[in-house]
């Protein structure tokens, strides 16, 4: 199966944000209310969105590293229907967020740091988290480092066997999903690709055409 196409909108208030986004969300299949917009304009951001766009898939970015219970429960409230926690949570925080999202029938990511532990995913996916992102940080791109490494590559197909649905993120472009080719990636999230686009729409179908071509 194909990956499916996320958009993270990490526009700094909602005007921004809704002028790129129309244009490209049919192309886009998962809409990611970014940390950054959260942050700015608080869990309207998630309602709006969801008012919107009521068939699209809508995750919080929310990262959640404590009062997992809390948080989770106000982010499904609001209509996410993902929430995203840290790495460095702790399980039991962890654990409070996929027990809240099982009451709202929702789902549960969780975002790779720099050090990453399989004896920790392999915990994350016992206690009922399904999906991992991948990254590739914007500090680290914004150091010159725009490689994919091959453990980067390899964590990929390493996650998938524990049955998570692996997310790939990083300031990710069509041209570059090569790089993939093979592995069972489950979502690829693209943020300035499309939202800082000169035609957001154009955009987005180019990276659906790119999935096409590497996972046929």
């Amino acid at each position: 199966m194909a990956p499916r196409l996320q958009v993270a909108v990490d526009s700094p208030d909602m005007v921004s944000a809704l002028g790129p986004l129309n244009k490209a969300v049919e192309h886009v299949d998962i809409i990611e209310c970014g940390t950054i917009l959260v942050i700015a304009e608080g869990l309207r951001a998630v309602r709006e969105i969801r008012a919107l766009y009521p068939e699209k898939t809508i995750l919080a970015d929310v990262r959640i590293a404590e009062a997992g219970g809390l948080i989770a429960c106000q982010c499904f409230e609001a209509g996410a229907d993902w929430v995203s926690c840290v790495a460095g949570a702790s399980l039991s925080t962890i654990g409070q967020v996929v027990k809240v999202a099982a009451e709202y029938d929702g789902e549960v990511q969780v975002e790779l740091g720099e050090a990453y532990s399989p004896d920790r995913a392999r915990a994350w996916r016992d206690l009922g988290v399904r999906h991992v992102i991948v990254k590739r940080s914007r500090d680290r791109e914004a150091a010159g480092d725009l490689s994919w490494g091959d453990e980067d590559i390899e964590r990929v197909s390493e996650l998938a066997d524990m049955g998570f649905t692996v997310t790939v993120t990083g300031g990710i472009k069509a041209a570059e999903l090569d790089v993939f080719t093979g592995r069972p990636v489950g979502v690829v999230i693209a943020g300035r690709e499309i939202m800082q686009a000169e035609d957001p729409e154009a955009s987005a179908l180019n990276l659906q055409r790119a999935i096409g071509r590497v996972w046929p």
